[in-house]
């Protein structure tokens, strides 16, 4: 074998592994979605579906690199403990949990699961989080009421 035919042979055995690498999918990921109302309030459902509008102009594509499995507890304290039961148990990426009972029941179920809530007032105050600058743990979020806007007089 001579000089050319080595290294012909060599550059193509290298690209071999990276080539298989390449067309490889993508890893699906997991997001659990657990709603605290009625599967039929229309102010949710909007919400639900600029989540997932805004994750397909991320780039997010349900069915081929991103599964997401929603609940609608509504506000049944029995039907939220099963559904975040279920859903923590599959091992998801994240969970988007939707008020403040959803929350306090995922933190109950797990301390590693990442976790992002949403329509929570004061989150610190009801001890979600150690702070909205830095919340800690697994749990961070969005609030849409700051304690100090009633502290101040500020009315709706």
């Amino acid at each position: 074998m001579n000089r050319r035919e080595f290294i012909t042979l060599f550059g193509g055995a290298a690209a071999w592994p990276l080539a298989a690498r390449a067309q490889q999918p993508e890893r699906m990921r997991r997001i659990g979605v657990l709603m605290g109302s009625e599967q039929s309030d229309s102010d949710s459902q909007v919400r639900l579906a600029a989540f997932r509008q805004v994750l397909r102009q991320l780039g997010w594509t349900e069915g081929r690199n991103i599964q997401i499995d929603e609940r609608w507890a509504a506000a049944n304290p029995e039907t939220l403990r099963t559904y975040v039961a279920e859903l923590v148990g599959s091992a998801p990426d994240a969970v988007l949990a939707h008020t403040a009972p959803v929350v306090a029941a995922v933190k109950r179920e797990t301390r590693t699961v990442p976790t992002v809530f949403v329509m929570v007032p004061a989150p610190v105050e009801i001890g979600l989080v150690a702070s909205l600058a830095r919340p800690g743990g697994n749990i961070t979020g969005f609030t849409h009421f700051e304690l100090t806007m009633a502290e101040s007089g500020w009315r709706c």
